[in-house]
């Protein structure tokens, strides 16, 4: 077990209170002096010992101040068993009630951002289905069984089979294929948002060249077009124009700080499997945050020659849909596993505090305390 906030413990110290409530609040007891005792020769009283009455009730109350200074702070335990509950999951557009009903008890979900249960509406539009199984991938408990149904021809692929952590049970339906769009070859543009430090400046400028020919523009603090991508390599906030663009469905990529709570999915690895790039979804937008500077020397991936058409794989707009074979297109084994998560204890520590208190006041309004508290 692990204290996210151990500092919390120091609410132990209000043990101290029932300690003396409990000394302060002992029995009174009235002497009465009967005539015929007068005539007896006084004795010394015996010093008095220092007595804790209300055991029980003490005893509580203690526990009951230990349980909430436990909940301040935050305790988690490492390495729990995690959730292995059958994940199935679905295209939108896919009729899958006969098989639902053969595996009624499994978590059906639509392979559609979000990830939304079966039984809400089928998202609409196209779906990049192949980005969306490794997100979903990296969202599950590692050893959690995954099924996947999908059309075949399919949809939503792109360059590459997926590169999955576990095995996928793989299940293409046949279905009739549409006309596909032709996809757009334009390469994007990038709009660097505020000066760059040398070397980040060397780097955004190699990558625009390699994908248009074309220099770096300067930097200009103006809202990108919808047509190009944002480059923001400070660490500094974002100006109110620039969260608006892009939680209005723009693409930005650099350093700038992750949305508070949000939880981002690594999109890009180097050679020796280290993350250099997470993806962190803001509103319809999209932020590529870098995990280190951006240089050669704090992310060698960056000298990886292909490394500008992985990030033209990552930023460029979803195209439409390209159908392939589905069962060609089966997802393959040797991914990162995901990182487990730690079993969060403060729904427990909560239910714990709410049944002392209430043995506490039980135990306070008790009528045979007799009326002392």
């Amino acid at each position: 077990m692990a204290l996210l906030f151990p500092l919390g413990l120091l609410a132990l110290a209000a043990w101290l209170v029932p300690l003396l409530v409990h000394l302060a609040r002992r029995h009174q007891y009235a002497p009465l002096e009967f005539a015929a005792l007068r005539w007896l020769r006084a004795k010394v009283r015996p010093r008095q010992r220092v007595r804790f009455d209300e055991w029980p009730l003490l005893l509580v109350r203690l526990a009951l101040l230990a349980a909430l200074a436990l909940l301040l702070a935050r305790p988690v335990l490492q390495g729990s068993a995690a959730d292995t509950h059958p994940v199935v999951a679905v295209a939108p557009g896919l009729d899958v009630s006969a098989q639902h009903a053969r595996q009624p008890n499994a978590d059906w979900r639509w392979l559609a951002p979000g990830f939304l249960p079966l039984d809400q509406p089928a998202p609409t539009g196209a779906q990049p289905l192949a980005s969306l199984l490794r997100e979903l991938d990296q969202q599950l408990p590692a050893g959690t069984p995954l099924t996947v149904y999908v059309p075949d021809p399919m949809p939503g692929a792109d360059a590459e089979r997926p590169r999955l952590s576990r095995t996928v049970q793989w299940q293409p339906l046949g279905v009739a294929k549409p006309r596909a769009a032709q996809p757009t070859a334009r390469a994007p543009r990038l709009h660097l948002g505020v000066d760059a430090d040398a070397q980040a400046q060397r780097v955004f400028d190699a990558v625009q060249r390699a994908w248009s020919a074309a220099p770096l523009a300067p930097a200009n603090a103006a809202v990108p077009r919808n047509d190009e991508i944002g480059v923001w390599p400070s660490t500094a906030p974002l100006p109110p124009a620039w969260q608006a663009w892009l939680a209005g469905g723009g693409t930005l990529l650099g350093s700038a700080p992750a949305p508070p709570g949000a939880t981002g999915v690594v999109v890009l690895r180097d050679a020796e499997g280290a993350a250099m790039l997470s993806e962190y979804r803001v509103g319809s937008g999209r932020l590529l945050r870098f995990h280190a500077a951006v240089s050669p020397t704090a992310s060698p991936g960056l000298r990886d020659p292909d490394f500008p058409r992985q990030l033209l794989h990552l930023v460029r707009p979803v195209a439409a849909p390209q159908w392939v074979a589905a069962r060609a297109h089966a997802p393959l084994q040797g991914a990162h596993a995901p990182t487990p998560q730690p079993l969060d204890l403060a729904p427990w520590l909560l239910a714990l505090t709410v049944l002392l208190f209430a043995l506490e006041r039980w135990l306070a309004t008790s009528p045979r305390r007799g009326g002392a508290a």
